[in-house]
């Protein structure tokens, strides 16, 4: 049918679209709508194990290794750039010159103790203790230690008490490790030949610009990814490059070593960075509770994964873990064998190793530390005792870094100051990447469609279940009822099909209310879709995750977000907006089975998801048309609002991500504010996009059939 004519059959029912979509105080029609689209009994909900959502951190979290060293390398690749993506640092930032202050020097027989502050960032600085063996010549190995959720950190006193049951119950030999069980690790460390830096966590000990917990709790640090995990990971890179730079420090002989929280910092710096040969996380992997604390959880952080695998991207360098008498008990069972398939691929599976020691509690006692020591000797030629020797501890006094002389930095900001810097930062970062010219455009996808590869998920399904459940013959079409889905995901699906003059091509139609839109208040095709039917096309549409028969019964009207912290839910489980993506993706691939042409149409708050759709594969659509309706994730200002995409607003918004859809054909309407970067990737590309601040009813569509 010639366009022309197509384009003046849909203006005149596009104005009726409209209306039909707005009616929504005509109770009558809506429910005629819903129950001629339903594929269920009333009250029956789609069999989706989404529905039972997971939303902690303290369950069981699988993970099974793939089959092949590829397979693995490939995982790999996209885990460390998930981590990325989660902690605000994808790509990573530049790095400033380290101008360390390194001052309070305190002298021991066989090791030195001097306090060091420094800024990683602008306004963020990095405060710790460095311990230096004496009487050792040459290039040192270096151990970074992260502290952990030990109270006050490196100013941590168990006290006497609890000091004489560590004793007591076998943990420690002395009173000084059982007292200052962290100073003890330093010290041993030291006295091994290694040059220790035992640096502070977000508002630890000498670290009191803000507190550990607090201040990145309100949907403009989620839809920026600025957070602690992001925050102390960087201090974690940042403290590598500070010893690695010291010239007593052979930069090629370099381990890390923490618990608990620290633990949490051991694997994600090794994941990430390629210095350290030699890694100890203690009392921290296993496929049980993942972390409890802001500083350890993130959005996106272990969507499909969990920190096994995380330790796992140590491969093949040597790695050992201690388990405990709590959520890593069991290590050598659930972890250590998945970790040995890892290491086999290369050939290195004695290279990793996990012990748990269950008659004790949560902790890095003597027992875990000895163990330590000798992994680190082993692999880093140290020489020296193994086994805990007393010593004397600092006091908080002579560890503290900022007292009389050297008082707290004026250039150490404030949540907010450090807020507004590192939104500025990213906001300069992102203008930097729109395309000037077509060079450009491999470096913008690479960059923002990575992370929207993370944010949003990738490409087509390649495994889509799709089960007929009814076929009912109708006056020159066939009204199909199916499954759809993803294995334990289920998208209820409608279809018409025009039983003759079929032309090879399908539009499917996505809106807020689900599938019902597709139906008249009579319970009839809109007039719209008869026209369509009519000059060949098939129509199809689907309840996209929690609309149309999603929310009847006992189904919860809202996504449940953690009010405390959104990333303990988006963490492990994708946010709302991404499920609908995912969706779309899903019955795009299962139609494509049938019809290879496709075209997508997003009305009401499906058109959002339908041009995000697009972001994430380029295969989405041979066209795509999506009304806006004036939506920005800049105005998005509660974390439960179901359009919530944490780091939508890092990567340019709205435009940023649309920029990723240019190709084929595409219209955007409803429109709001400027589109640079769509505007320059369609130059760059020599692609023409169409984009409109009027609403859909306002302009043809026909520009979704019309042929170059």
């Amino acid at each position: 049918m010639p366009a022309e004519r197509l384009s003046l059959r849909l203006r005149g029912c596009c104005l009726c679209l409209a209306l039909s979509f707005v009616a929504t105080g005509n109770v009558v029609a809506e429910d005629a709508a819903a129950k001629a689209s339903r594929v269920n009994p009333p009250g029956q909900l789609p069999n989706d194990a989404r529905l039972k959502l997971r939303t902690t951190y303290d369950e069981y979290h699988p993970w099974t290794p793939p089959r092949t060293k590829a397979a693995w390398e490939q995982e790999a690749a996209r885990l460390r750039r998930q981590i990325l993506v989660s902690c605000g640092l994808w790509p990573l930032p530049e790095k400033p010159t380290i101008e360390a202050e390194i001052h309070g020097l305190v002298e021991r027989e066989d090791y030195t103790v001097e306090r060091v502050s420094f800024a990683s960032r602008p306004g963020l600085y990095v405060t710790g203790s460095l311990y230096r063996p004496r009487h050792v010549d040459g290039p040192r190995p270096a151990i970074l230690c992260p502290h952990g959720h030990w109270q006050n950190g490196r100013f941590y006193d168990a006290g006497q008490d609890a000091a004489q049951k560590e004793i007591d119950s076998g943990a420690e030999s002395f009173l000084s490790g059982a007292r200052y069980p962290l100073q003890a690790r330093m010290v041993q460390l030291a006295k091994l030949g290694c040059v220790v830096f035992h640096y502070d966590m977000l508002g630890v000990a000498d670290h009191q610009a803000f507190g550990h917990s607090g201040g990145f709790n309100d949907a403009q640090a989620e839809l920026w990814l600025e957070n602690r995990l992001g925050l102390q990971t960087w201090n974690s890179i940042r403290a590598l490059d500070f010893v690695s730079g010291l010239p007593d420090v052979d930069p090629e002989r370099i381990g890390v070593t923490g618990a608990s929280g620290g633990g949490t910092q051991t694997f994600l710096l090794c994941a990430l960075d390629s210095r350290p040969k030699v890694a100890f996380p203690a009392v921290m992997v296993s496929a049980a509770m993942q972390g409890g604390c802001q500083c350890e959880n993130a959005s996106y952080l272990r969507l499909g994964t969990n920190n096994v695998a995380f330790a796992a991207l140590m491969a093949p360098r040597p790695q050992a873990l201690s388990g405990a008498n709590d959520w890593t008990i069991d290590i050598e069972t659930k972890g250590l064998p998945e970790l040995k398939t890892v290491y086999g691929f290369y050939g290195q599976a004695d290279l990793v190793e996990a012990k748990c020691f269950p008659q004790f509690g949560h902790n890095y006692n003597e027992v875990a530390r000895e163990m330590m020591y000798a992994w680190m000797a082993r692999h880093l030629g140290l020489e020296g005792p193994l086994e805990q020797v007393d010593f004397v501890p600092l006091s908080r006094a002579e560890l503290a870094v900022y007292g009389e002389g050297h008082p707290r930095p004026d250039e150490e900001w404030g949540i907010e100051r450090l807020r507004e810097d590192l939104t500025r930062e990213a906001r300069e970062r992102f203008a930097s990447l729109i395309p000037k010219a077509a060079g450009d455009v491999a470096k913008y996808r690479e960059v923002v469609g990575g992370a929207a590869a993370v944010m949003l998920d990738s490409g087509l399904p390649s495994v889509v279940n799709n089960v007929p459940e009814s076929e009912e013959p109708r006056d020159g079409y066939k009204l199909i009822r199916a499954r759809v889905g993803r294995p334990g995901e289920e998208i209820l699906t409608v279809a018409f099909a025009p039983e003759e003059n079929f032309n090879g091509e399908i539009v499917l139609w996505f809106d807020g209310r689900g599938k019902a839109c597709l139906f008249d208040e009579s319970g009839q095709p809109t007039s719209v879709i008869r026209d369509l039917l009519g000059d060949g096309y098939a129509v199809a549409s689907g309840d996209l995750f929690l609309t149309g028969e999603y929310v009847s019964g006992d189904a919860p009207a809202a996504y449940p977000v953690d009010e405390t912290f959104a990333g303990y839910t988006f963490g492990f489980n994708a946010p709302l907006i991404s499920q609908r993506v995912r969706d779309i993706l899903t019955l795009v691939a299962a139609v494509r089975q049938h019809v290879p042409t496709v075209h997508l149409v997003g009305t009401g708050d499906a058109g959002l998801w339908v041009l995000l759709a697009r972001s994430a594969s380029a295969e989405v659509g041979e066209s795509v048309t999506a009304d806006l309706r004036g939506f920005r994730f800049a105005n998005v200002q509660d974390t439960k609002d179901p359009n919530l995409l944490p780091g939508a607003l890092r990567y340019g918004d709205v435009d940023g991500l649309a920029a990723l859809a240019v190709g084929g054909r595409l219209a955007i309407y409803g429109a709001a504010g400027d589109w640079p970067a769509t505007r320059a990737m369609a130059d760059a590309t020599e692609k023409k996009v169409r984009i409109r601040e009027q609403p859909l009813d306002a302009v043809e569509i026909s520009v979704l059939f019309e042929r170059d």
